[in-house]
C-alpha cells in the first residue's frame, strides 16, 4: 500500500481551487440578499453546464453512453452537490456561519480515516492525522475560538453540517475509484448536468423563481459562481482526484475559509486581526506536516554530530 505526495503542480492547482471556492463566499452573500437558497444553488449548477457540455464537444469528445457511468454520475452528484448543499443550507438556520467553516473543517479528517479502510493506497500514517489535526486547529484559531462557544447547543443543526462534510469525503473517495478513466472535462459536466436535472425542478417547485426580478449585481454573482466556482473548480477538482487523491485533494476544506477571509479583507473590507493571522500560519504548518518534505529537508540538513 502507498500514500500519494502532491508536487509543485498539485499543491499549486489545490491552491487555486481554495481561492476560487473562497470566492463563493461572496458570490453567495450577494445572491441570496434577494434570491432563495435553493434558486442560487441551482443557478450555480444550472448555469455551469450550459458552458461545460458545449465545451466537451467543442474539445472532440462526448458525454458517456453507458448507463453504469451514468449512475455513477449521479451519485457523485447526490453525494458532492445534492447532499451537502442541501444540509449546509439547512444546518445554517440553527449553526452560524464560524462554526459551520470549522465543522466543514472536519472533511478531510473524515477522508483520513474512511479512506484508510476504503482505499489501499492512502493509508492513515502519523504524519497525515497530525497534520488534519494541526490544520484543524488552525482553522478554529482563524475563525475564533468563541465559535465553539455553540458546539452541542443545537446539536441537529451541527449534525447536519457534520452530514454534508461526511458526504464531501465520501464523494471524493467514491469518485477516486468510480471515475478512474474519465477525463476531467466529462466528469465535471457529467456530474454538474445529473445535480441539475435533481437540483432545477425542486427549485422550480418550491421556490418559484420566475417571481423574482433579481438586480445586475444578484445576476452576477449567480453567474461568477456558475461559471468560475463550479465550471473551471470542477475541472479542476477532478484533475486533483485523479492525480493526487482524495485525502490529499479534501486539504481545500482547510484552505476555503483562509481565501475567504482575504477576500473579505480585499473586497469588502472585513478586519484581517493576528488570530486571523496565527491561524492561517497553523494550517499553513499542518499542510507542510502533510506533505513532509520540509521536516525532512530540515532533518537531513540538520547540525552535523559531534
Amino acid at each position: 500500500m502507498n500514500n500519494l505526495q502532491m508536487n509543485l503542480r498539485e499543491w499549486v492547482l489545490l491552491l487555486a481551487l481554495a481561492a476560487i471556492w473562497s470566492l463563493s463566499y461572496l458570490f453567495n452573500k450577494i445572491a441570496l440578499v434577494e434570491l432563495p437558497v435553493l434558486t442560487v444553488v441551482a443557478g450555480r449548477v444550472g448555469f455551469a453546464i450550459l458552458v461545460l457540455v458545449p465545451a466537451v464537444y467543442l474539445t472532440g469528445q462526448r458525454l458517456p453512453g453507458q448507463k453504469r457511468t451514468w449512475l455513477i454520475l449521479f451519485g457523485m452528484a447526490a453525494l458532492n452537490n445534492v447532499a451537502p448543499f442541501t444540509l449546509i443550507a439547512a444546518g445554517q438556520q440553527y449553526v452560524d456561519s464560524g462554526l459551520t467553516a470549522i465543522l466543514i473543517g472536519m472533511t478531510p479528517l473524515f477522508g483520513v480515516v474512511f479512506a484508510h479502510f476504503l482505499s489501499s493506497e492512502e493509508t492513515m500514517t502519523p504524519a497525515r492525522f497530525a497534520g488534519v489535526v494541526v490544520g484543524l486547529a488552525g482553522l478554529v484559531v482563524l475563525v475564533g475560538p468563541a465559535a465553539l462557544a455553540g458546539l452541542g447547543d443545537q446539536v441537529f443543526g451541527q449534525a447536519l453540517i457534520l452530514g454534508a462534510a461526511v458526504a464531501y469525503a465520501l464523494a471524493a473517495i467514491a469518485g477516486r475509484r468510480w471515475l478512474k478513466g474519465i477525463k476531467p472535462i466529462i466528469a465535471s459536466a457529467g456530474q454538474l448536468l445529473c445535480a441539475s436535472l435533481m437540483l432545477v425542478p425542486a427549485a422550480a417547485l418550491v421556490d418559484r423563481p420566475w417571481q423574482y426580478s433579481p438586480s445586475v449585481p444578484v445576476w452576477g454573482a449567480v453567474l461568477g459562481s456558475a461559471l468560475l466556482c463550479s465550471a473551471v473548480a470542477y475541472l479542476i477538482y477532478f484533475r486533483l482526484l485523479a492525480s493526487a487523491g482524495a485525502t490529499n485533494l479534501l486539504l481545500v476544506t482547510l484552505l476555503v475559509p483562509v481565501g475567504a477571509v482575504i477576500v473579505g479583507a480585499l473586497a469588502v473590507d472585513e478586519p484581517l486581526t493576528l488570530p486571523m493571522l496565527a491561524g492561517m500560519v497553523l494550517i499553513a504548518i499542518g499542510l507542510a506536516v502533510i506533505d513532509g518534505r520540509v521536516f525532512n529537508r530540515l532533518r537531513k540538513t540538520g547540525p552535523p554530530a559531534r
